[in-house]
This record gives structure tokens, sequence and C-alpha cells, in this order.
């Protein structure tokens, strides 16, 4: 199982006995379809949604554990529309739209599994009423709206050897006046480059370059096995192809893996960190790798750019030589749906080919 699904199982176990009665059971339920990482989602949003029952007067319960199938059975859609509007307007955390639609989904999930799908001991539905079946939840992201917001964030062409060899080469130039930063950029700058080629040439996503470990790794066949995102199945690691050039890199990264970060031999991790104080390496987490994408790319002439937006900046090279399915099965994506953003992405260059040809 990957270091991330451990970690939500965790906290799905502590969050779990917060729920009212039928809510655990929802999750129950659910598990064999769904990782643990939505799971913990569903929570979260079941648990803003009845904390502001409770804020509101429509429970009169003193805990989210006492919150009654009767209390949701009547709520009116005037109180759906006002809790939609708190989380668009609470001035503390406003929520995105692709946010708010997805807390109404998990809403839309419990009350159609407990008015359909769940039953008393007398099979009868255990909610009566399902007042979100009423509730219009728009799509919000659709792949050419999608593709609009990533153009002229991510890398293009020459940009992508360019971004990693100026992690190799001109980032220290450009910092080495600052003494603790070109400290780092010494010790890391290997390691920092190969984690950006490597999702550059295979577009793997960061929790699953943080859940490689070194035996997940076959240069030979330029190949990594990894658990993929929606997989239920943790036994089962998937195979994913990377390109000549992370070859090279993780081969030169490898050679230092151990001595530069004093890695002990128990570590199985790939990516390692050696914290500051710190007597021997550890594997590295998702949160400073994203960090470390950003800092470079600032500095690049990229501010926009994130560790996630190298996955798509590879994923739009890829696109433009192999087909949408290849695609699909290379980014480990559910449907072609998602993948159409990289389609919209390419409108352009493939409208230019299209010209060229025309005028040969």
């Amino acid at each position: 199982m990957s270091i991330q699904k451990t970690n939500d199982r965790k906290h799905l176990d502590l969050k779990l006995p917060l729920m009212p009665w039928f809510v655990q059971q929802f999750i129950d339920y659910k598990r064999p379809d769904l990782s643990p990482s939505t799971l913990l989602e569903y929570i979260r949003d079941y648990e803003s949604f009845f904390n502001w029952l409770r804020a509101e007067g429509l429970s009169i319960a003193d805990s989210n554990t006492g919150i009654t199938l009767l209390e949701l059975e009547t709520l009116h859609m005037e109180s759906i529309i006002s809790y939609r509007l708190h989380l668009t307007t609470r001035a503390e955390s406003t929520n995105s739209k692709v946010t708010v639609s997805r807390k109404l989904s998990s809403l839309r999930s419990l009350f159609h599994y407990l008015s359909q799908i769940a039953e008393d001991e007398n099979f009868y539905p255990l909610l009566k009423r399902n007042i979100m079946a009423k509730v219009e939840i728009k799509r919000i992201h659709k792949p050419k709206d999608t593709a609009a917001k990533l153009k002229g964030k991510i890398l293009e062409e020459e940009e992508l050897l360019e971004f990693v060899g100026y992690i190799y080469e001109g980032y220290g130039r450009d910092v080495e006046g600052n003494k603790q930063a070109y400290y780092s950029f010494q010790i890391n700058r290997e390691r920092d480059a190969c984690i950006a080629s490597l999702i550059l040439n295979s577009g793997l996503r960061v929790s699953e370059v943080v859940n490689l470990n070194v035996d997940d790794l076959d240069l030979n066949n330029k190949m990594l096995y990894v658990y993929r995102k929606g997989h239920n199945d943790e036994t089962f690691k998937t195979p994913v192809y990377f390109r000549e050039q992370a070859k090279d890199d993780l081969t030169h990264y490898l050679g230092l893996r151990s001595s530069r970060y004093k890695t002990p031999k128990r570590e199985k991790a790939l990516f390692i960190a050696l914290p500051n104080g710190s007597q021997e390496g550890k594997r590295m987490t998702k949160r400073a790798m994203q960090e470390m994408i950003i800092k470079y790319a600032k500095r690049f002439g990229k501010p926009y750019l994130t560790v996630h937006k190298l996955r798509h900046s590879f994923a739009t090279d890829y696109y433009l030589q192999n087909d949408i399915y290849k695609t699909k099965e290379q980014l480990g994506h559910a449907s072609t749906e998602t993948t159409e953003v990289y389609a919209h992405l390419t409108d352009k260059t493939m409208s230019e080919a299209i010209e060229r040809r025309l005028e040969s």
C-alpha cells in the first residue's frame, strides 16, 4: 500500500467514529470501490455540512454523531440553497466553484444511498425523502476550459529540456550570492533535476513519485512500477515507461543517493531528503517536492509552473506524438474524457500542421 493511502486510512479510521451511524454504514458500503483518500474527502465534506446544520439550528444534536435521518429527511430546499451560499461567501475560507460542486456531489451520493439502496429491518428506505435529488450540480471542469487555463502555464517543446538543465546549472548561477541557497543547491541539484526529469519524461503524478521505492525501478527497460490512482488492489503496481533522458538522470542520482543523503539500508524510498540536523536521510515528502519545483520555476521565469503542471507539460508533448488512448494509458486516466484536455491544448499546433500540409 502507498504511503499516502496508509496515512489516509489512519485519518479515515480516526474520523469515522465521529460521524452518524448511517454515514459509517455508507462508507463501509463504498470501501470496496473507492480509495481511502476519496472516502476521507467524503468524511470531510459531511463534517462541514453537519457542523453547518448544527450551527444553523437545523439539527438539535450536540455532536455530529447525534444527527438523525429525520433531520435530513425534513430539510427544505431553502436550507440547501443557504448551505451553498455559505460555501461560496463565508469570509474565512471561500470555496471555489469546483470545491462547492464536489461538496454537493458528496451529499448527493450519501442521500442517494440512504434513499435508494440502504433499507431498514422492514425493507423500507432509510431516508423517505431525498432533498438532494432536486439539486442540479453543473459540471465545472470541461476539458476545453481546463485547457484554456493551462495555456502559457506549462512547458512546451524545448522548454522541457531547458527546465531540467536550469535546475542542474542555471539556478546555481542565479543564487551564488546567497550562501545558504547555493549550499542547498549544490547538495540537491542532481536529485531535484532527476525528479523534474522523471515527471517530464513519464507524466507521473507527484504522489506516485513520492511513493516510489528503489525496487520499483527497472532502468534497463526504462520502466517503473507505481501505485496508480483509482486502483483499489493495494498489492498491484502498474508498469509505467519513461524516456531515455530520465534514465540518464536517474542513473546520475542513484550514484549519490546513499552517500550524499546518509541513507540507511532499511530506507526503501527512491527520493531521499536529509533534513537539517538529521543523522540519516528519509523519504522526501509530497510538500517538499511541490515547494522545490515552485522554487525553480519562479527563477526560471515560469511563476505559474507547479509540479502538477510538469505532468501536464509531459502529457501535451506526448499527445502530439501519440493518440488519445496511448496518452490515457501513460497518464493512468480512468477515461479518455480527462485526456481530452491535451487535445484542446494542442489545437493550435495541430492547426498549424494542417496549414503546412496545405502549403506543401
